[in-house]
């Protein structure tokens, strides 16, 4: 044991987004019940590679007594992970190959769309456009559309959307436009549509935020879609 610097996580504060997981180029971090977690000791050089990473500032460089930084043992613990068909520590479903039986058969006949405008990227939308002149608002992670078949039928009637992905995009910029998009509409209930897996809740925080951020009184609910494309959550 040697007195060094080494990380520290502050649990209260980290969500399990994943996001500083890939920044480590050791692998000395993993994501453990929901929470970002270092491996071992001996894993973290202390040069604090992740610290920028984290939207939610929950990690932090410390001086303590620790294991000495071993560089022969990370070759060794990178060596042994899977490549490619390992899944992020997330569960991010586009991070590993799988497939599955889809559930009954598609119809042919046509099914019409109730999206009633565009764009619907967050990035791309404006604050002021007319289409958000709707009392409800869907928010959704990029890959609820694609996993869920009924999308359309349950949550897009009436209602306008907003896309985009809380793992790969600016949380601050979601955050900043959702707020200008409260304060110039009409919106009094929101639906927050997104994937099972930890990465994507952060998309209920950014909303969360966004509504106190606009100083209204605006509903938010949540719908949670499993990758195979099931509802299993409905929570208010």
């Amino acid at each position: 044991m040697v007195t060094r610097e080494i990380i520290k996580i502050d649990e209260q504060k980290c969500d399990g987004c994943g996001v500083c997981i890939p920044a480590c180029a050791e692998g000395a971090l993993q994501i453990v019940e929901g929470k970002a977690r270092l491996v071992k000791e001996s894993y973290c050089d202390g040069l604090g590679a992740c610290l920028a990473e984290c939207p939610q500032g929950a990690i932090a460089i410390e001086q303590r007594e620790a294991e000495a930084f071993n560089e022969s043992e990370v070759r060794a613990h990178l060596a042994s992970k899977k490549e490619l068909t390992e899944p992020l520590p997330c569960g991010c479903p586009s991070a590993v190959s799988q497939d599955w039986e889809t559930k009954g058969n598609a119809s042919h006949a046509e099914t019409p769309s109730l999206l009633s405008h565009w764009p619907v990227k967050l990035r791309l939308v404006s604050p002021g456009a007319p289409y958000f002149r709707h009392e409800e608002l869907v928010v959704a992670a990029d890959c609820g559309p694609f996993a869920y078949g009924n999308f359309h039928s349950d949550f897009l009637a009436e209602r306008s959307l907003v896309i985009g992905c809380p793992k790969f995009d600016d949380l601050e910029f979601y955050q900043g436009k959702l707020t200008e998009i409260l304060r110039n509409s009409g919106i009094k209930r929101i639906v927050v549509v997104r994937m099972e897996v930890p990465c994507c809740s952060a998309l209920l925080t950014v909303v969360q935020k966004a509504v106190a951020a606009s100083g209204r009184e605006i509903t938010v609910e949540e719908r949670v879609i499993g990758i195979t494309g099931e509802l299993i959550s409905t929570q208010n």
